[in-house]
């Protein structure tokens, strides 16, 4: 596999503000790192003082030259994919893997190994299952992990909802964050009250502190 294409989201130096750790952020099967969803997460990371690399699948760059729909690559080539990019990467600070949706299992499958040399995952809106099929479920990663996961998620995801999740054996060393009302993306209905903006704030200030924890 060729070398990916990075690119880095840094702390502004002008605040004078010292970066505490970096982020490598992986996008979901549907959507590429550009996204506006991992635009506005990664503004917000940068915000807590977190440099952030984002990059795309291979199936990814090839859907944006040619427009043709591809499906996302199996594990295997994922997960591959993922460690080169944390090959790629020079820096002192502690690394940290984010993922949306797929993303995050990819990045959750990785800290399974202990060769890396990674400080935790956080999963935004972990996929437990494919949609609609409950019974495929994906829990090794979550079960089998040498490091700190924290999986924010909204408790009525269509692929993996607060009733589910507390029926599944988990490793003690994943965190779990329900947002009320939230789906897939984290995004409320109008009539829970909630707004997706505050979700996405409350997200942050998890993360902030999970990314305190384990540095």
């Amino acid at each position: 596999m060729s070398n990916i294409t990075l690119e880095y989201n840094l702390v502004d130096p002008d605040k004078k503000t010292t970066a505490k750790a970096f982020l490598i952020f992986a996008h979901g099967a549907g959507a590429d790192m550009h996204s506006a969803f991992i635009e506005d997460f990664t503004s917000r990371l940068n915000k807590i003082n977190c440099n952030v690399v984002r990059f795309n699948f291979p199936y990814m760059d090839k859907r944006l030259l040619d427009g043709k729909r591809r499906p996302p690559d199996r594990m295997p080539k994922l997960i591959t994919c993922f460690e080169q990019v944390i090959s790629q990467i020079a820096t002192t600070l502690p690394i940290i893997l984010i993922g949306k949706s797929m993303g995050s299992r990819v990045a959750a499958s990785i800290v399974a190994n202990e060769e890396f040399n990674v400080s935790g995952v956080i999963c935004l809106g972990y996929p437990f299952h494919p949609q609609k099929k409950p019974e495929k479920l994906r829990l090794e990663p979550l079960q089998a992990t040498s490091k700190p996961i924290l999986i924010v998620q909204g408790d009525r995801d269509a692929l993996g909802s607060k009733n589910e999740i507390q029926e599944y054996q988990l490793s003690p060393l994943c965190e779990l964050v329900y947002l009320p009302d939230g789906d897939h993306d984290l995004k409320p209905r109008v009539k829970s009250g909630f707004t997706h903006q505050q979700h996405l704030s409350s997200a942050i200030i998890e993360i902030t502190r999970f990314i305190d924890e384990v540095i």
